[in-house]
């Protein structure tokens, strides 16, 4: 069953008024009605067939299997009769159709379970939509509700950002989220905008410098002029394309209602025809009915349906215990179609915190590595800033003393400055023209006045990155694309170390929709891998989309079709050769399942299939098409897939 249901998402609209307490809104599933009565129709069936099977008389489990039938079938009921009055048929109708037909010739179970599997289905649609839409609306809190602008004469007023127009002039205080894109015009910090480009460090912030809505303001003060409408922001355009990229995928939708509709409209027209011609011919009525409900039941889908969801669903079962929530049995589907790789830089091929990677005593500072990094570790110790932590971390790793630390002052943007040892010791980032080897981040350390060393730091690449990529490459024949908002230099350190040659850096959300959406116009199935609010909008344009689950943002793991919620890289390939062995498996069943449903409607039409054989081929065939999609349960399905990904 393809579940109409929908989610209205948040409007391209000025963020509204919230405040900083505000909890995030999440569906439940049972908040969803369509999971209520799903819910409801299981249990009834349950009931129903422990009584069965108890040896219970029909008037006891009866009840039962009727509020099954109508708990779980009256919204699709619903639906199919809304479809007749726009002229259409769909396969909703006709499942209710062949179910209330089982039940009319005693095949109570059969409709029954045929109405579960359907109630089912669409609940677990309406929540993954819900689910996205609240991420989606949940973004916009990243914006503050209220601004602190400067009027002409330099008053200060508070006003609601929905409100600020371009050319406002801005005062964002030490640990405020700005309020809308724009540039600074005064004053010096630092702005942590990794929801935006995805940079693991917070970035300097100077007169001309351009900030983005919702990051936030490190430890100085700036004067920033409004450059775009609150409702044009980089945070609101973000949105914006999750809802456009995720109705790129309506054509597929369309393919699928027109092939239902085609069949459905077939199999009412041919079961009417078995009814009719006959008792045309002068046949008894009771007989021309049980003929025409016999091939009601036979030429229903029962069987296609379990031939494609077993296999998908143990895929997705021996996927979750590898650690890789995958999301719907079409979110499996998909990910073995894919051709090409696109991946994002921070957090998913690298780990998303900086560390020391090269610690550099100048001659004649008398000091040796470990006495460099203990006296920058001093230094940095009282500080909360990233790249402090990542020193202090290093000395603490080493086993060095870090001594503590006096008169402890940060100048933002510059570094810090604090007595250690009776010694002035300053830290902070080197130069623009120096700031950068090979793609780090040099921080200088200067004692009294002259320099003594340097430290660089870089994100850590994942272990399991150059694996990983490697895997990704034998299994589309390409190297994957690297996709990243960071500077061109880290993003060329990465991609050197995991064998990748086409790099995009210096991107914006819109830039990564922009590269995916060229690669998929070429005729590429683009999977994209990424962690955070800016990879959103590339995970739902992509044909395929997997978030890495342990610093994901709300948004990426909502938007995604699949989670690796270990943060275990390699595990991305591997459940993209799961998913290809379960769309093996879904040919082989429904070849089977075709075979059973043309054998019995021939045998039907042109001789006499008795009903009790009709209905055990059509459940035999079910029974088997289920029994070889559970082969991809065992073990070895999922090592066949990560031993080959992980080059063993």
């Amino acid at each position: 069953m393809v579940a109409r249901v929908s989610a209205t998402l948040a409007p391209r609209t000025a963020p509204p008024a919230r405040t900083a307490t505000a909890p995030r809104r999440r569906t439940r599933v049972l908040a969803l009605p369509e999971a209520r009565w799903a819910l409801a129709a299981l249990v009834a069936f349950l009931l129903a067939l422990a009584l069965d099977l108890g040896g219970a008389p029909a008037w006891a489990s009866g009840p039962l299997y009727a509020a099954a039938y109508a708990t779980g079938g009256w919204e699709p009921a619903l639906e199919g009769l809304r479809a007749l009055r726009e002229k259409t048929l769909d396969v909703d109708l006709l499942m209710i159709v062949a179910a209330l037909g089982a039940a009319a010739i005693g095949q109570v179970l059969d409709g029954a379970l045929l109405i579960v599997i359907f109630a089912t289905s669409g609940a677990l649609e309406a929540l993954a939509t819900a689910r996205t839409a609240d991420s989606v609306r949940g973004l916009l809190d990243l914006a503050p509700a209220t601004a602190t602008r400067l009027t002409a004469d330099g008053r200060e007023e508070t006003v609601p950002t929905a409100g600020l127009a371009v050319g406002d002039l801005l005062l964002i205080r030490p640990g405020e989220r700005i309020g809308a894109d724009g540039r600074v015009l005064d004053g010096t910090s630092e702005a942590d905008q990794a929801t935006i480009t995805g940079e693991p460090l917070p970035v300097v912030k100077r007169p001309g410098d351009e900030v983005f809505a919702g990051t936030l303001n490190g430890t100085g003060a700036l004067r920033v002029r409004v450059g775009r409408d609150p409702a044009d922001s980089v945070i609101a355009r973000i949105v914006t394309l999750v809802e456009e990229a995720s109705r790129t995928k309506a054509p597929t939708q369309l393919f699928i209602e027109k092939v239902e509709q085609r069949y459905a409209v077939g199999v009412v027209a041919a079961t009417l025809a078995v009814f009719a011609v006959p008792l045309a011919f002068g046949a008894d009525l009771t007989d021309a009915l049980l003929r025409a409900m016999t091939f009601m039941i036979v030429a229903s889908p029962c069987a296609v349906v379990l031939a494609t969801m077993p296999p998908l669903l143990s895929a997705i079962a021996n996927a979750g215990r590898h650690g890789v929530l995958v999301k719907s049995a079409v979110a499996m589907e998909r990910l073995g179609e894919v051709d090409t790789a696109a991946l994002d830089k921070t957090g998913t091929l690298t780990e998303g915190a900086p560390e020391v990677t090269d610690v550099r005593p100048l001659p004649g500072s008398g000091l040796d590595e470990d006495g460099l990094l203990a006296l920058a570790a001093a230094a940095e110790h009282p500080s909360e800033h990233p790249l402090a932590r990542a020193i202090v971390t290093a000395a603490r790793g080493r086993g060095l003393a870090v001594a503590a630390a006096e008169a402890f002052t940060a100048l933002p943007g510059v570094g810090v400055t604090a007595v250690v040892a009776g010694h002035e010791v300053r830290v902070g980032r080197a130069e623009a023209d120096a700031g950068r080897d090979d793609g780090a981040t040099v921080v200088r350390v200067v004692r009294d006045g002259t320099p003594v060393g340097t430290l660089a730091l870089t994100d850590r690449l994942r272990p399991d990155a150059p694996a990983t990529t490697a895997a990704l490459t034998a299994l589309t024949g390409a190297a994957p694309v690297l996709l990243t908002g960071d500077n061109a230099h880290t993003a060329a350190r990465v991609a050197a170390a995991t064998g990748l040659t086409d790099v995009r850096a210096d991107l914006l959300p819109e830039d990564k929709v922009k590269a995916v959406r060229e690669l998929q116009d070429s005729g590429r199935k683009v999977l994209f891998v990424g962690d955070g609010v800016n990879d959103a909008p590339a995970l739902a344009a992509a044909h395929s989309g997997v978030a890495m689950g342990r610093a994901g943002s709300d948004l990426a793991l909502e938007t995604a079709d699949a989670v690796v919620v270990r943060d275990e890289l390699v595990t991305v390939p591997a459940v993209v050769r799961l998913s290809r062995a379960a769309r093996r498996l879904v040919v082989q069943n429904l070849v089977v399942a075709g075979t059973f449903i043309t054998v019995l409607v021939v045998w039907d039409l042109a001789g006499h299939l008795p009903l009790p054989l009709g209905v055990a081929g059509h459940e035999g065939s079910t029974v088997l098409v289920g029994l070889n999609g559970l082969r991809l349960l065992r073990e070895s399905a999922w090592r066949s897939g990560a031993v080959q990904d992980s080059g063993d």
